[in-house]
């Protein structure tokens, strides 16, 4: 006797069905994610590194600066810059190892670094990458599923 099978009932998170493989859809809204989340990083590596040079003001002094600056490019290179690296080397390694992380990675990342409070929390998370352990770190999103405001606006969503 055959046990038939059941059709597995869909998932949908922000009106875009869950697949696997990730559908267009899924990869469009990750990739907009990413956009975000690479902005957000962007912007803290120059702050950082305008921190470290004394451009600008900042608690802790140009130290806090260069040590935050480590820290975030150490994030997505995976290389910790001894002190032989010139900051602005650092920088630039930063800014290019950014422009070509993967989304996965980015996602990981992310949360760790929104957890330390250098970005913040955006108001959705990308799709497809749920196998990061809950307690490692606080969530980068703040609106899970079908409770995002845009999405509970039917306006919106024409």
């Amino acid at each position: 006797m055959k046990i038939k099978k059941t059709k597995k009932t869909p998932t949908f998170r922000y009106g875009i069905e869950i697949t696997k493989p990730h559908s267009k859809e899924m990869y469009d809204h990750n990739d907009a994610i990413a956009l975000e989340m690479k902005r957000h990083i962007l912007s803290e590596i120059h702050k950082a590194y305008s921190q470290a040079k004394g451009d600008i003001a900042a608690n802790g002094g140009m130290d806090k600066g260069e040590k935050d600056l480590r820290m975030l490019v150490q994030e997505f290179t995976g290389y910790s810059f001894g002190d032989g690296y010139d900051i602005e080397e650092i920088k630039n390694e930063g800014i290019n190892t950014l422009a070509n992380v993967a989304n996965w990675s980015l996602h990981e990342s992310y949360g760790y670094i929104c957890s330390e409070g250098i970005v913040p929390k955006l108001p959705m998370k990308m799709l497809g990458f749920d196998n990061v352990a809950d307690d490692c770190w606080d969530s980068y999103w703040e609106f899970d599923s079908e409770v995002h405001p845009i999405m509970s606006d039917p306006e919106s969503q024409k």
